[in-house]
């Protein structure tokens, strides 16, 4: 039998979703892409899920970067088509209304990377490596590279990243502000999972306020940025969440929050 391109845990309302290329280091084809964009859009429209994981099946790599053997045969006209399909499935994950955690096992090349930087909170191993190492293949970052470490870490950073295509470990892509936090190899899953969990007990309804915040705010001027943040907060005013939470709060106890 084949082996599923991803492998889907449900435990606690946290889904962990886990690229399944151990043998091609988890690279990104064609329907890896439409597999991980099926699985997000369900994740999206299952009431039970309150936060993603995602990472890379075996020990060596999250996602190792775009499949160069489906690369190499493209046309012009099939490699825009590849970058669009590859943009199409990100754009989904950093508009999921559910918090989406990247739980960076290993090598974050090229497309993993890209695949790393679209998710909300990214968590590394101390031993994982970062990179752009498209420049090595006659190739330009193609899932929204240079778009999203620019927006993460700035010029200066993201034109090291691309123009030498070195990789960096983990330790320095947390001081660029590429990822959140790193962890020993070792905690990594655990340290991930006690995160997921946290966000996982949170109100739903604000988180995904807060990140529709985030991303409205990112792409607009910030007169706009706030006019958006008073109608979400405006919003949340609705919700029996927020009538808990402040409730709680008020008589000392430990909220449960039910995400209406």
């Amino acid at each position: 039998m084949t082996e599923p391109l991803l492998l889907v845990d449900d435990a606690d309302g946290i889904r962990t979703l886990r690229v399944n290329r151990p043998d091609k280091l988890n690279a990104l084809n064609a329907a890896t892409l439409d597999a991980l964009d099926a699985a997000f859009a369900a994740a999206a429209a299952d009431d039970t899920v309150r936060v993603v994981v995602l990472t890379g099946a075996g020990p060596k790599a999250f996602v190792a970067g775009a499949d160069i053997a489906e690369m190499n045969a493209l046309t012009p006209v099939q490699g825009r088509d590849f970058s669009l399909r590859g943009t199409r499935m990100m754009r989904r994950v950093e508009r999921l209304p559910k918090p989406v955690i990247a739980m960076v096992n290993g090598f974050a090349l090229g497309g993993g990377l890209e695949l790393a930087m679209c998710c909300h909170l990214r968590i590394a191993a101390d031993t994982a490596k970062v990179g752009q190492p498209e420049i090595n293949l006659g190739l330009i970052p193609g899932f929204g590279g240079t778009q999203r470490l620019l927006r993460l870490c700035g010029r200066a950073a993201t034109l090291e990243l691309c123009l030498t295509g070195a990789p960096i470990g983990a330790e320095r892509a947390l001081q660029l502000g590429i990822v959140n936090r790193v962890v020993p190899a070792a905690e990594l899953e655990a340290e991930t999972m006690k995160l997921a969990a946290q966000l996982a007990s949170s109100a739903p309804l604000a988180l995904r306020g807060m990140l529709d915040c985030v991303n409205v705010g990112g792409e607009c001027g910030l007169e706009e940025g706030l006019e958006y943040e008073a109608a979400q907060f405006g919003l949340v005013f609705s919700t029996d969440d927020m009538r808990e939470g402040t409730g709680a709060f008020l008589a000392k106890r430990k909220p449960a929050f039910s995400g209406r």
